[in-house]
């Protein structure tokens, strides 16, 4: 691959390195490399603090979230052991209810034979029938009966008095246990709060951290990225330039090389539309008197390789269908055709030695054995005969 860094480039991927009106240069320069290292190494550095902080913030809600599934825990048992005292303080208010109402009753009886003792201290009246008896064992029956029913209803009054203070002792315990346990549980209740709201803050933190850490790791990988293109591109111009500078001194080329059984892509990329498309690009730009620059793909200047990668781009063919390549690279990446079935846009291929690695110039097919091409400095873009430059590769290449 052999690109030039341009303004559109430099300004997306390295806007540390970035230069108003950059000047054309034949390929990236070293002095770019190193800015575009510089901005590497600026960006990795920020993307290991960010990972720094977030691993900090991770460890923290960890932790953070422990505090906060414990704190649920206790209150999951406070609420529990809630419910138990007030259910037992229902069950003891039903008991003291329950005894009261005995009690009432019993009151009730008791007032009732407290009366009629009354009555019966001054005449026996309610008891008259009773105590109207047919002889003397007949009354001692009835008085034993009397003293019975007012024995028996004493005893009740004791068991009843018994039972409500037993009962209104258990709601008193009852009460207070709830109450306590109430407490306990609102206590418990705002020691979950707080670690859930601590918990979410620091979720919240984390999550901005590794917003942040994404962002700087997807810059860094774009600063890697154009550092690596920019040493790929200087390697690939410099090969393509070192090759056009022997091929100037080689004597005895071959016009067109023999054929030794080359093979390239099995499919090709472009429609005939296409194709057309690119022809047209590369006619304008002849036409235009456009200059001859190494390493430039236009608008303005272009090289050979960087005339065809503009060509097919126009036609709708852009990375990573297609990219910059140098010439040799181009030649494995395209479909082999014989120079007899060439059809317009089709690419042609010169090497000083008929083999990949001595490739030096790529032109674009025209019809008729005719070429668009950046031949070079001093001929600039040309519409050439495709026999014009020596060196021909034995098959053309289809997109």
């Amino acid at each position: 691959m052999k690109k030039i860094i341009v303004a559109a480039l430099i300004a997306s991927l390295v806007p540390t390195v970035a230069i108003a009106n950059p000047p054309r240069t034949p390929k990236p320069t070293q002095a770019q490399i190193d800015a575009a290292k510089k901005a590497e190494a600026a960006k990795k550095a920020e993307a290991d603090a960010a990972a720094k902080k977030l691993r900090s913030a991770q460890t923290t809600l960890r932790t953070l979230t422990a505090v906060s599934v414990a704190k649920t825990k206790l209150y999951n048992q406070a609420v529990a052991e809630l419910n138990m005292k007030i259910k037992a303080a229902n069950i003891a208010m039903k008991h003291l209810e329950a005894a009261q109402a005995s009690v009432s009753a019993g009151r009730r009886a008791i007032g009732k034979m407290a009366m009629n003792a009354y009555v019966m201290g001054s005449g026996f009246t309610d008891f008259e029938t009773l105590l109207n008896s047919d002889g003397p064992q007949d009354l001692a029956d009835r008085l034993s009966t009397l003293d019975a029913l007012g024995e028996n209803n004493s005893n009740a009054l004791d068991r009843f008095k018994s039972a409500e203070v037993v009962a209104d002792a258990a709601r008193k315990a009852a009460d207070l246990a709830k109450q306590a346990q109430e407490s306990a549980t609102l206590k418990v209740a705002a020691a979950k709060k707080e670690a859930d709201i601590a918990k979410a803050m620091q979720q919240d933190e984390v999550d901005r951290l590794q917003a942040i850490q994404d962002k700087l790791a997807k810059e860094f990988a774009v600063a890697q990225k154009t550092r690596l293109t920019l040493e790929q591109q200087r390697q690939l111009a410099l090969l393509e330039e070192a090759n056009a500078g022997i091929a100037r001194t080689v004597v005895n080329q071959s016009k067109v090389w023999p054929d030794t059984g080359f093979t390239g892509r099995l499919s090709t990329r472009s429609t005939e539309a296409m194709r057309t498309q690119a022809v047209a690009f590369a006619k304008k730009q002849v036409e235009a008197r456009k200059p001859y620059v190494w390493g430039d793909e236009g608008p303005n200047a272009f090289d050979c390789s960087g005339l065809v990668y503009a060509a097919y781009r126009s036609a709708g063919l852009g990375w990573p269908n297609w990219d910059r390549l140098n010439s040799s690279l181009y030649w494995v990446a395209t479909q082999r055709v014989k120079l007899t079935d060439l059809v317009p846009g089709d690419l042609l291929f010169y090497s000083y030695k008929g083999n990949v690695s001595t490739i030096h110039h790529i032109t674009i097919y025209a019809g008729g054995g005719m070429m668009w091409e950046a031949n070079s400095k001093d001929r600039g873009l040309l519409y050439s005969s495709i026999y014009s430059v020596k060196g021909m590769m034995p098959y053309g290449g289809r997109v």
